[in-house]
């Protein structure tokens, strides 16, 4: 059997063959009955369309190409799915772009690279206002922001400040000491995040409101052995120290947490009695381990960001546009 084609499509749905383009690319201008008719159709004759043919006729690559610091964690798996949810919903491919070190944004910041050939352009993380202010980044497809926030450029972004408030307003509800470990962050500006010095400024907010100070700070890589290299460092220091049990600690992210349950349970400490314990993430994993946590959005942002991106391939021309996302507090067991 030869297979249908976009003309076949048209004829059963009683459109032109420019309407059913429409539909596959998800363009706004048709009708909700229309579009209803045509992917009945697609659905009945079980029609694929040919992607090759696809981007010869509308002269575009119908790719979009997204920029990320790593791809071995959580959070962009995560971030990937919501945006991959809505381009695929749009009929786009998505091709991952991992960074890695800064000789990686150098060479990405040229307009030549693979990168730029796409349709659109996602990029993730890092702190990049001050590159949309010197014009380094000159690309001709429209470009959106995701886990980062620059004026004069779609983004879509979790506000993290308010995170660490909610997470210092926890923990100033119980006595004793109050201690942090914060993810060490790249010193250079041009590769940095702004995440957890957000979520530290929201944090210490928190406490100076309340009146309560901070006791020991420490630093760790995202690393699992640098994390309960750390872990284990604090808890030799808060052990020692008269009145040091029982604490609260806010582990920046929850992969601090978990290493710091880890060292804790090797050491007889009762999470959420000797020592309590507020994360940040919502990994999947911290619900099974009791983790004081708060919960990001990701998918959603991701899938927002996305939106925001098909909507300029589709024509927006209008001003740039910022979507705010805010973390929820979920209390469990660790405190």
């Amino acid at each position: 059997m030869r297979k249908p084609t976009i003309q076949d499509v048209a004829v059963k749905a009683g459109v032109g063959v420019g309407t059913v383009s429409r539909v596959l690319n998800n363009h706004p201008a048709v009708r909700g009955v229309t579009r209803d008719a045509v992917l009945k159709a697609i659905s009945d004759l079980e029609y694929t369309p040919n992607p090759h043919a696809r981007r010869i006729a509308g002269g575009k690559s119908y790719t979009i190409s997204v920029l990320l610091p790593v791809l071995t964690t959580e959070f962009y798996t995560r971030l990937l799915d919501g945006l991959e949810a809505a381009f695929q919903e749009a009929r786009y491919d998505v091709a991952i772009f991992p960074l890695l070190d800064r000789s990686r944004l150098e060479r990405y910041l040229g307009s030549h690279t693979l990168a730029y050939q796409a349709d659109g352009l996602v990029m993730a993380t890092y702190n990049l206002q001050a590159l949309f202010h010197e014009h380094r980044l000159r690309t001709q497809q429209p470009t959106v922001l995701v886990d980062a926030y620059a004026e004069h450029v779609d983004c879509a972004y979790m506000d993290n400040v308010t995170g660490g408030r909610l997470a210092g307003e926890h923990a100033v509800k119980a006595p004793g000491p109050i201690h942090a470990i914060w993810v060490e962050t790249e010193l250079d500006q041009l590769f940095q995040t702004r995440v957890f010095e957000d979520r530290r400024s929201g944090f210490m907010g928190a406490l100076a409101a309340a009146g309560r100070g901070l006791g020991r700070e420490c630093v760790s890589s995202f690393d699992t052995l640098a994390a309960r290299n750390t872990a284990a460092q604090l808890l030799d220091a808060v052990q020692t120290e008269p009145g040091g049990v029982p604490c609260t600690v806010f582990a920046s992210a929850d992969l601090l947490a978990g290493a710091l349950l880890d060292e804790m349970a090797v050491r007889g400490l009762q999470p959420g009695v000797d020592v309590r314990v507020i994360g940040f993430d919502n990994q999947p994993w911290a619900a099974a381990r009791g983790i004081t946590t708060l919960h990001q959005p990701v998918e959603s942002m991701g899938y927002e960001a996305a939106t925001l991106l098909l909507t300029r391939l589709n024509g927006y021309r209008g001003p740039a546009r910022a979507r705010r996302f805010e973390p929820s507090l979920i209390v469990r067991g660790s405190a």
